[in-house]
């Protein structure tokens, strides 16, 4: 049996824990006014049946042969009243009662009974003047009583049910406009973390729950910005320590073919020595570019989607593999360089593991363009979805450094998209979200 999820809403819990709260007060409410109606109308029904007793009790006689008298005046409808040895003298039981008001009848204390059908039967014996006694039984009908609490009982629930539903509204305004200097802080601690990282939350000193969440935020940007600080730096660092021998390497091979003394096999190994540190280099670049200014290289550059897998396709090693590229032109709002390093490792994986044929689709969606790259390979575990993006992890077989992806997804989250393995039980499909152009 599975138990229904909370709402994750911090909101909607307060509301729904308000309106709960409400309602099973309101509930025990109706039940004590319940059951304190149920004890009134019980003393009220008894009170009732005493004074008609009273009555009866109050006008009878003593007759001149010692039996008794009681005027037919105080008789009313259920009253009878019985001599000392059971005999009816006065009144008239009801037909449905007539056995059980002759067991009453030769009581000596009060008695006091309910019946399912016929409400509330007391019998009282007593002595009347002049030395006769007896036993007068009285009998009140319960509907009315019973009307009134299943009434009292209506208006107790339907007053439960808009206090429970104004308590809601209430909790709902309320919490509404207490919590909503916390949403504001933070969709612009969001903003601020994406676009400015240099700017904070002035409200002073923590005296209450919300400057003291303004200073935690602070403190969290401040994290946040050291260490994207530190990354770029250490980025930059790389990207200039390697910059120098590839620029040694593409100009020692850019001078051996100048010389023009190679064979031709040789010299198409020299010209691939040079184009792939050309690559390098504009990928260096790019990095490097984004690294610093990463708000405006997005904003500022676009590419062809089909002039990125055009490149990705010329420099895959596809081997015996089939390469498949079907898909219609469409801007990127990224650099061509970066592109091309977020759809290349993703490509040149799924042709390391497929068994034929690697088919490239794209659609676009909302903002966006989606590169979806489907192989005819093993596939990938569940479990391991996630894991084959962190860096340093490498297939069974060893192969790689074990960067490509995480660089990939790296640099796709940086401009705003993502690169992630569908769910897809028929073959093995990565998807490359990039931003639209």
């Amino acid at each position: 049996m599975r138990w229904p999820r909370p709402p994750r809403s911090f909101r909607r819990q307060i509301i729904l824990l308000t309106a709960g709260i409400t309602a099973v007060a309101m509930l025990l409410l109706a039940l004590v006014v319940q059951v304190v109606l149920a004890r009134i109308t019980n003393s009220d029904v008894d009170r009732v049946l005493q004074d008609r007793a009273d009555a009866v009790i109050s006008s009878a006689t003593t007759g001149s042969s010692g039996e008794l008298v009681v005027p037919s005046t105080q008789l009313d409808a259920g009253v009878a009243v019985y001599d000392d040895q059971g005999t009816l003298v006065a009144g008239d039981p009801p037909d449905s009662l007539s056995e059980h008001y002759a067991d009453l009848a030769t009581v000596d204390t009060r008695t006091v009974e309910t019946h399912a059908e016929h409400g509330r039967i007391l019998a009282d014996p007593f002595t009347a003047t002049g030395g006769a006694s007896g036993v007068v039984i009285v009998t009140e009908r319960l509907e009315p009583y019973e009307e009134a609490e299943r009434l009292a009982l209506i208006v107790t629930l339907v007053t439960g049910l808009l206090t429970t539903i104004a308590a809601a509204a209430i909790a709902a305004w309320t919490t509404r406009r207490a919590l909503r200097p916390v949403t504001v802080m933070a969709e612009t601690a969001a903003e601020w973390s994406e676009h400015d990282l240099s700017r904070r939350f002035d409200l002073g000193e923590p005296d209450n729950e919300l400057t003291a969440l303004a200073a935690t935020l602070n403190q969290l940007l401040e994290k946040v910005a050291s260490a994207i600080r530190s990354e770029q730096r250490l980025t930059s660092e790389l990207a200039h320590e390697l910059r120098t021998p590839l620029t040694t390497i593409q100009g020692m091979a850019d001078l051996i073919l100048l010389r023009d003394i190679l064979p031709g096999e040789t010299q198409r190994d020299v010209e691939e020595i040079s184009a792939a540190s050309q690559r390098m280099s504009a990928t260096i670049t790019a990095l490097l570019e984004l690294a610093r200014n990463e708000a405006q290289i997005v904003t500022a550059s676009h590419c062809s989607l089909a002039e990125v897998l055009r490149d990705v396709a010329e420099h895959a090693g596809t081997g015996e593999r089939t390469l498949d590229v079907d898909v219609t032109d469409a801007r990127l709002g990224l650099p061509h360089a970066l592109a091309v390093r977020a759809v290349s490792p993703v490509v040149e994986n799924a042709l390391r593991f497929a068994r034929a044929r690697v088919h490239v689709t794209a659609r676009g969606t909302s903002g966006a363009i989606e590169i979806y790259v489907d192989d005819d390979g093993p596939g990938v575990a569940r479990e391991e979805a996630e894991r084959i993006f962190e860096p340093g992890r490498t297939s069974a077989s060893g192969s790689g450094a074990g960067l490509g992806l995480a660089i990939a997804r790296r640099i796709a989250r940086t401009v705003g998209g993502d690169v992630a393995v569908a769910p897809d039980d028929v073959s093995t499909r990565f998807v490359i979200r990039l931003p639209r152009g």
